[in-house]
């Protein structure tokens, strides 16, 4: 009963994905053209193609997760490693990841307005730039990205304290009684031995931020940009964002119908692209672990 039960509810699943993907293909597949993909939008976005919005969407996710796995996986380290059961830091991090995870989207965008745009972005502009000169103090792909690396930054911290955990005590045990010290037992057996843990955790995070619109909505992202951004203090295009305006704000929405499933469909691509690039990297570094 219970194996059946699972049984139909898997496949549930996987007909409720076949029907979403299927819908997506046959709505976009007419407007998925080599000039669509390679060509910049004009036209009230209305003619061209979303080249802006691929590239903005891939140095987003780029930007984002150098930002936020580092800083993620040392946070890990340090709660499964260095701190103790009762060290009162240790449940503040705790308790700041637990909220973080709960906080709604748009809640991050308002914050990356508040905080890096207007405090961050002013003081950068009153140092560098001089008084009256706009360039840090206005939303940019930098922002953008640090934002988005805060709201997938629980992601990464649980999924990379997961993986350390799993590797055991014993070698760790080993190590220093060969005379390792703490950081030493953790660089040369913890991490390699975590390692895929620590992609898993990547790889969460770009599923996470590359479809996530509310909290780029006030940070950087622009609805008609047809250049590329060439610094990181420009705005940019996003897949996503180029959806969302294309269905609620287009003065002929049945007319761009097309345009919205074909870019929809690039999303969901440039997704499984990614992720699938952070799976074999770690097919690959788990390949040379057994050898």
């Amino acid at each position: 009963m219970v194996v059946g039960l699972s049984a139909l509810a898997a496949f549930l699943i996987i007909g409720v994905v076949a029907l979403v993907m299927g819908t997506i293909v046959v709505g976009g597949k007419d407007t998925l053209t080599w000039e669509f993909l390679t060509m910049a939008p004009r036209e009230g976005m209305t003619e061209g193609g979303i080249f802006p919005a691929i590239v903005g969407t891939a140095l987003l996710v780029i930007i984002m997760s150098i930002a936020g796995v580092p800083v993620g996986t040392v946070t890990a380290i340090y709660l499964s490693e260095y701190a103790s059961s009762r060290s009162v830091l240790a449940r503040a991090i705790r308790f700041a990841v637990n909220t973080l995870a709960g906080v709604p989207a748009i809640v991050f965008g308002l914050f990356g307005l508040g905080f890096f745009v207007q405090f961050v972005g002013s003081g950068l502009d009153s140092l560098i730039s001089g008084e009256g000169q706009l360039r840090w103090a206005q939303p940019n792909i930098l922002w953008a990205s640090l934002t988005m690396a805060l709201l997938t930054l629980p992601v990464v911290i649980v999924s990379v304290e997961e993986a350390i955990k799993t590797v055991p005590q014993d070698l760790r045990a080993a190590s220093l009684a060969l005379g390792a010290t703490k950081w030493q037992t953790i660089r040369k057996v913890v991490l390699p031995n975590s390692l895929t843990g620590i992609l898993t955790g990547g790889i969460l995070a770009v599923s996470r931020g590359a479809g996530e619109v509310a909290p780029i909505l006030f940070t950087g992202a622009a609805y008609f940009l047809p250049h590329l951004p060439t610094s990181l203090s420009d705005q940019f295009m996003e897949l996503g964002y180029h959806v969302y305006i294309m269905s609620t704000q287009s003065t002929n929405v049945d007319a761009t119908t097309g345009i919205q499933y074909a870019t929809t469909l690039v999303l969901l691509l440039l997704t499984f692209l990614l992720n699938f690039s952070a799976i074999f990297l770690r097919s690959r570094v788990r390949a040379r672990q057994v050898q």
